[in-house]
């Protein structure tokens, strides 16, 4: 018993982004248009979105080329079926009709396999694409970093939002799951 509480603990400490973080301040980066740094890899408001090819866990394929013309927001979380993430991903679900309006294409990124994706996805009726990076690799491309618990390799909670040409326009490195529904929302219309 000890054994499971201590593999627990880790997990529930790095997803325990419950509503009762609301005074935490989400931050994004909206600065003027810059290009992004080859030497780092880091990413930047204005420029090209790194490229991706990647299939969702319903199968759907999803590359960012083909999806110009419309919004793209990419939000990388650490785990399925946890208090943080299931709040954030309900709160998307919740949003989707006012979503739909600028046409979004909404990709839910974590290093849980497809079948864990296909499990969420179907216990919270979530509308949207959820895509598995078990090794971080996408992650990385867009500058998310990663944590190591006893349980394995999960993903910071970052959001990156990409307009319809293809460029980045919004990164969101702090996230508050009560708000950010809302804040996607208004930064995807118009």
């Amino acid at each position: 018993m000890k054994t499971r509480i201590l593999l627990v603990l880790p997990l529930l400490l790095a997803c325990a982004h419950e509503p009762q973080v609301a005074n935490v301040p989400t931050t994004a980066t909206t600065a003027a248009p810059s290009s992004t740094s080859t030497d780092t890899g880091e990413l930047k408001v204005g420029s090209p979105a790194p490229d991706f090819d990647l299939t969702a866990s319903d199968g759907t394929h999803l590359a960012l080329k083909s999806l110009k013309g419309k919004p793209v927001v990419l939000y990388f979380y650490p785990k399925d079926e946890t208090p943080g993430c299931t709040t954030e991903a309900c709160s998307f679900r919740d949003a989707w009709d006012a979503l739909q309006k600028s046409g979004v294409v909404m990709v839910g990124v974590s290093t849980d396999d497809a079948a864990s994706h296909k499990a969420f996805a179907d216990n919270h009726k979530l509308p949207f694409k959820l895509v598995s990076d078990p090794q971080g690799t996408l992650a990385k491309t867009y500058g998310v970093d990663t944590m190591t618990t006893p349980i394995g390799t999960l993903l910071k909670r970052q959001t990156i939002v990409i307009d319809k040409d293809g460029n980045v326009k919004k990164i969101y490195r702090t996230v508050d799951v009560t708000k950010h529904a809302q804040e996607i929302t208004a930064d995807t219309s118009g």
